[in-house]
């Protein structure tokens, strides 16, 4: 049985690190300058409705706009509609949404104000297929982009160019208003134009590097969507339409992880912050993690125990099963069997957007004896990992960690608690 007071020390570090990505605190210091004209907020996002709550709580004036969240995700706003939609794969909804932010911005003049909030998870939220594509050809995209394990970057790229309001086209749709983009950002590197696929953010990734992506990572699109990339070029950051503009990175992986780290120290343990941009196969990102754990553990190198590691970024799954969970209960599950049979070490992965993959819960917890106990149950470890199935482990044994919706998204959350 996992120790308690160790899952109630990580816990109370995952609170810590989204506690930083609060929506009103992350917002407080920077607000833009209030227009002649109107203001008008956009979003997109699985935080989202909670900025715009805050937004308007800060702001003190009359705003109008709309915001798409995941379903279960919204927060009641005062004048901002707040819409919901289907996540990871778009929906019906999700259209109606897309179509309702391009609307709002419409007609605007240059003494008006476009303030863009903008959080991880509103690529999928903001299906927007351009002409001659159906809502089905981008849920099929999407759907050939998570099976990849192709990066966030790579997956934005491709995505930018089969859309009317991604790669910085709902900025477009604004002009000649000023926009504000205000950006939670869950990708690695915290690169603006990554989060939600840029829909305010243009960047410089062009066809070529988009269908060069493509045929690099093997990924199974359809030979009309191919097509359609290779003669519709995305809108380019030195368009005219562009200028001015303002963007600014108010909550990210590395300030939520400082804050962990903070409360480390002051609960008596010293903390590591590994990086908050790691990427590649959660399974594979693991074994690197269980190396060190063993190494402190044995060694008490590179790093002395007692201490704390902690790391961010965006890994990702290929998927081979037919499995539930996600990349965080991967990672641990990997770990898991790494590390099993050490004694010293507990560890918490989990989204901090609250739900890990499609289920309902965020992560999980482990430490040495995990692989074992699920032996005990009659379950190989192995076997489950190799058909994606993490959820079934961890919900086996009963140590899913479930805090459901946070109001934020600043990407994965690693800590191991090395005693």
């Amino acid at each position: 049985m996992l120790d308690p007071d160790d899952k109630a020390f990580l816990t109370d570090l995952f609170d810590a690190a989204i506690t930083a990505a609060n929506a009103e605190t992350v917002l407080r210091g920077n607000l833009p300058e209030k227009p002649k004209g109107k203001t008008v907020v956009v979003g997109a996002g699985k935080g989202v409705a909670q900025l715009a709550a805050a937004f308007e709580e800060l702001w003190g004036e009359p705003v109008e706009g709309v915001v798409v969240t995941r379903y279960g995700y919204a927060t009641p706003c005062q004048n901002i509609r707040v819409l919901e939609a289907a996540h990871p794969v778009p929906d019906a909804a999700g259209l109606v949404a897309a179509v309702a932010l391009l609307d709002s911005v419409s007609g605007l003049g240059a003494d008006d104000l476009v303030v863009a909030l903008i959080t991880g998870g509103g690529s999928a939220l903001l299906p927007a297929p351009p002409d001659g594509m159906t809502l089905e050809d981008e849920q099929q995209l999407n759907d050939a982009l998570l099976a990849s394990g192709a990066p966030i970057s790579v997956m934005n790229a491709i995505r930018k160019h089969v859309s009317r309001i991604k790669g910085g086209r709902l900025a477009m749709a604004a002009f000649p208003a000023q926009v504000v983009s205000l950006i939670v950002s869950d990708v690695p590197g915290d690169v603006p134009s990554q989060v939600a696929s840029g829909p305010t953010v243009p960047d410089d990734a062009d066809q070529a590097q988009a269908l060069a992506a493509i045929s690099s990572w093997n990924i199974d699109v359809p030979v009309h969507i191919v097509e359609h990339i290779r003669t519709n070029p995305a809108p380019s950051p030195s368009d005219p339409a562009f200028g001015g503009h303002q963007v600014d990175v108010v909550a990210s992986a590395r300030l939520s992880l400082e804050a962990a780290a903070a409360r480390a120290r002051v609960l008596g343990i010293p903390a590591v912050l590994l990086s908050d941009a790691i990427e590649g196969e959660a399974r594979e990102v693991a074994k690197m993690h269980g190396a060190m754990t063993r190494e402190v553990l044995m060694r008490n190198q590179p790093f002395s125990a007692p201490c704390v590691l902690l790391s961010g970024g965006e890994t990702t799954v290929t998927l081979k099963g037919a499995g539930r969970g996600g990349r965080n209960t991967e990672f641990l599950l990997s770990l898991a069997i790494t590390c099993d049979g050490l004694t010293g070490f507990t560890a918490l992965a989990a989204d901090t957007d609250g739900i890990d993959g499609s289920e309902d819960n965020a992560g999980a917890f482990i430490d040495g004896q995990t692989a074992g106990r699920l032996r005990t149950l009659g379950h190989d470890p192995s076997a489950l990992l190799a058909q994606n199935d993490a959820w079934a482990a961890f919900d086996a044994l009963g140590d899913l960690f479930s805090p459901g919706p946070t109001g934020t998204n600043v990407n994965d959350f690693r800590a191991i608690l090395i005693k």
